[in-house]
């Protein structure tokens, strides 16, 4: 199992709480808050893109 360094909780209203978390080698990974040994995991980059998208309102449905 790779070593993450997980941030914050996310916690929308009314939704579940996420957690954003970061490796040594680049990868980015996201969880739901309790349950970080099930999580997905890809690029920052994508990441970056994933968080841009939901701000923007694109992909709100997903939280």
């Amino acid at each position: 199992m790779p070593e993450i360094t997980w941030e914050a909780p996310f916690c929308a209203e009314g939704s579940s709480c996420f957690r954003l978390g970061t490796d040594a080698e680049g990868n980015a990974y996201i969880a739901v808050n309790g349950r970080e040994d099930h999580y997905l995991t890809d690029s920052v980059d994508a990441l970056r893109a994933l968080i841009a998208d939901i701000k923007a309102g694109k992909a709100d449905h997903l939280l």
